[in-house]
């Protein structure tokens, strides 16, 4: 096992609150106690009184308002995309995946910086590595809360302003086909950790709010029993369940395998995860928001899955619309 995933089991072992940050894949993990988290800022919805603090102070830091930003997206030409979704197309045919997960860098240029984008954007999980990168991600990972560990997959998003768009989302066959592959996935990743695996909440509804329109993002949730010495095996359980299954695919060995070959960009901590263990519990959210600093200026990192019955232009369509910032 890694050393940071070795960390992770040692803090979680002492009852030590602490964040981590783990790239997708594995190679590079951040472990920081959150007394000494060394200007990196982090905000979690339900985890009150913990995270976005300003370093070096106790004041807790909101979102700001702001209605003078520019985001300008400059995307991969449709021609380049086509490319590599035709060679996952390939792979799909010969068998050798079901469901793959394509993302693509979009350099992007605004007139805020990463800390401002920290700031402004108004999201459940929130991550800012100075200088490095920020997330504002709306997929929890995992949560770990009296025992029952929990994970919530969103596959499928649609413009709320369609007409009849969540009847349409729900009953589109290819998104459906979709999220039941990545829910069984996810079901078997908690069932290498945990026992009893349940799915509590099949296909619900939740909506984003964008700096430009409001979409509806289909999830659902699956739990499991852990024993109750899972603290000390915090890092192993990260190990085993990475990288997360909604942002790979199914069967998630060779599907990785496929995109390392096919995708032209490094993800790096782009569709890895961020977490804080309070002392007691853990909740996590996979980093599918996210905007790095690269030598030639901001790029943003998106995409989504693909299956036998997607359609190109419309996935190329759906990359680009998952540029945005949540305000």
């Amino acid at each position: 096992m890694a050393d940071g995933f070795a960390e992770i089991s040692r803090l979680a072992a002492r009852g030590t609150p602490f964040l981590f940050i783990v790239s997708y894949d594995k190679s590079d993990i951040i472990v920081r106690p959150l007394n000494d988290l060394r200007g990196i800022r982090f905000f979690i919805k339900n985890m009150p009184g913990i995270g976005n603090r300003k370093p070096g102070t106790g004041e807790q830091n909101f979102p700001l308002p702001t209605s003078h930003f520019s985001l300008r997206k400059k995307p991969v030409p449709f021609s380049q995309y086509k490319k590599a979704f035709d060679r996952v197309i390939e792979e799909i045919r010969a068998g050798n995946t079901y469901l793959l997960n394509l993302t693509f860098p979009t350099p992007v240029e605004t007139d805020l910086t990463l800390e401002k984008i920290y700031d402004v954007a108004n999201a459940p999980f929130k991550l800012l590595v100075p200088e490095r990168f920020v997330c504002f991600t709306p997929e929890p990972f995992i949560r770990i809360e009296n025992g029952t560990i929990s994970t919530y997959p969103m596959k499928g998003t649609i413009d709320a302003a369609l007409p009849d768009a969540e009847a349409k989302i729900l009953a589109d066959e290819k998104e459906m086909a979709e999220h039941v592959m990545v829910v069984d996935l996810l079901r078997n990743d908690l069932g290498i950790v945990g026992s009893n695996v349940r799915v509590e909440r099949f296909r619900y509804i939740d909506k984003i709010v964008t700096s430009d329109k409001t979409l509806l993002q289909v999830s659902s949730r699956i739990t499991a029993r852990l024993t109750p010495d899972w603290p000390r095996r915090l890092g192993e359980i990260l190990d085993r369940m990475l990288p997360a299954g909604s942002i790979t695919g199914t069967p998630k060995k060779r599907t990785c395998e496929i995109i390392g070959s096919v995708e032209s960009h490094d993800r790096g901590f782009f569709t890895g995860i961020f977490g804080v263990f309070d002392g007691s519990n853990l909740q996590s959210a996979v980093m599918i928001r996210y905007i790095e600093k690269g030598e030639k200026g901001l790029v943003y990192k998106s995409g989504g899955g693909i299956t036998i019955d997607s359609d190109a232009r419309a996935e190329y369509e759906e990359m680009i619309d998952k540029v945005y910032l949540p305000l």
